[in-house]
């Protein structure tokens, strides 16, 4: 007997019904998994857009300052005296007795220059003088007698006070003579050109035969002398460093000539003003030459050691912000928020800075702060590697 078949299509979907429902509870959990998956991802990359949003930073601490700070600056070294040596007579030289490099005491012959006309002035100005004298003595004469006739009025008193005003300007002819024979006799002690100082010969000019003085076409000195037994250096300082730069502050010098030694000196005093076109002061230094090692006219690296002020510290350079507002460092508050901290530098040494007021010791600051870094930003402090 066969089966009807409209029962068997009848009961067909009843059994396909669990199975329609287990296949649509899958899909349902397939889309909440996805969903889920989905909604995790999405959590996870703001979490980690916002971790990469706070930046990562070092924590440094400042260093106490050294005691001193040194400033090398170059400087130029001259003489402590110098003079360059013309005749002051006008004449031929007669010879030269000191060439350069040699040592002289002070009054030392160096030259001498024959002076002719000097010469002959010299007679005559005698010559001058024995004239005046023979005069006043004839006007003295003269005005003696006068008087004596005045006495028996043989005589006006008007012609007696003529002769002896005779007399008086006789007499003042004679001092007139005198002072004119001393002036050529003092002109003529410079035709031996001595050293006014001591010192070592530094310039010879003069040549035997060679016209000089006053008279000579486009004079040059015979001589130059230096006294190089001490020593001025000048030094041009920048002029945040002037009220340091008080007489008796230490220096050394280094010189190209002596690589490897050092040479004291010390400051004598300053000029007192700031060059309004190199913006530095002008610092004169005093240096002993006992064994004439330095020499006038050279060049010096003039070493400063500085005194630094208690309590100042410094940071490296890279820690900086500079701002509009002026140079701040940054600084990490228990709450992991940025702080600016406005700070004064001192001085500046390249890599590293001194700080001379704003940072209270002992706090630690970011070093090498992003650009962007804003008061009470969020930062990440990284730990010491």
């Amino acid at each position: 007997m066969q089966p009807d078949s409209s029962l068997s299509q009848a009961r067909s979907p009843k059994g396909l019904r669990p199975v329609g429902i287990a296949v649509g509870a899958l899909a349902l959990i397939v889309v909440l998994a996805g969903t889920w998956a989905r909604h995790s991802d999405e959590n996870r990359a703001r979490q980690w857009s916002a971790d990469q949003a706070v930046p990562s930073v070092h924590l440094i601490a400042p260093t106490p300052a050294a005691a001193s700070n040194e400033l090398v600056q170059p400087g130029t070294i001259e003489a402590w005296t110098a003079a360059r040596i013309f005749a002051r007579v006008p004449g031929y030289v007669h010879g030269w007795y000191a060439d350069i490099g040699q040592r002289v005491a002070e009054g030392a012959p160096l030259g001498r220059i024959d002076t002719p006309e000097l010469d002959q002035q010299i007679v005559q100005a005698r010559a001058a003088l024995e004239r005046a004298h023979a005069e006043a003595s004839l006007a003295r004469t003269t005005a003696a007698r006068w008087q004596d006739l005045l006495a028996t009025t043989s005589v006006s008193r008007q012609a007696a006070d003529e002769k002896s005003a005779d007399a008086a300007t006789r007499n003042a002819a004679v001092h007139e003579a005198q002072a004119n024979l001393g002036r050529l006799l003092a002109m003529k002690a410079y035709a031996t050109v001595r050293a006014p100082f001591g010192g070592i010969v530094t310039l010879r000019n003069a040549d035997i035969g060679d016209l000089v003085g006053p008279g000579a076409t486009n004079p040059q000195p015979m001589f130059g002398l230096a006294d190089d037994r001490q020593l001025r250096i000048y030094v041009d300082v920048p002029q945040q460093y002037a009220p340091q730069m008080r007489a008796g502050l230490a220096a050394t010098l280094s010189v190209p000539a002596w690589p490897g030694r050092s040479f004291t000196a010390k400051v004598m005093d300053q000029s007192g003003a700031v060059d309004s076109q190199s913006g530095s002061l002008k610092v004169e230094l005093l240096a002993a030459n006992p064994d004439h090692a330095l020499k006038p006219g050279g060049f010096a690296q003039v070493h400063f050691a500085l005194p630094v002020p208690a309590n100042r510290v410094s940071v490296p350079a890279s820690a900086l912000i500079m701002r509009s507002g002026g140079t701040r460092v940054a600084t990490v508050t228990p709450q992991g928020r940025a702080h600016l901290i406005p700070v004064v530098i001192g001085h500046d040494m390249g890599n590293t800075v001194e700080i001379a007021s704003g940072l209270p010791q002992g706090t630690k600051i970011i070093d090498s702060p992003p650009d962007s870094l804003a008061e009470g930003d969020k930062v990440a402090v990284a730990p010491h590697g």
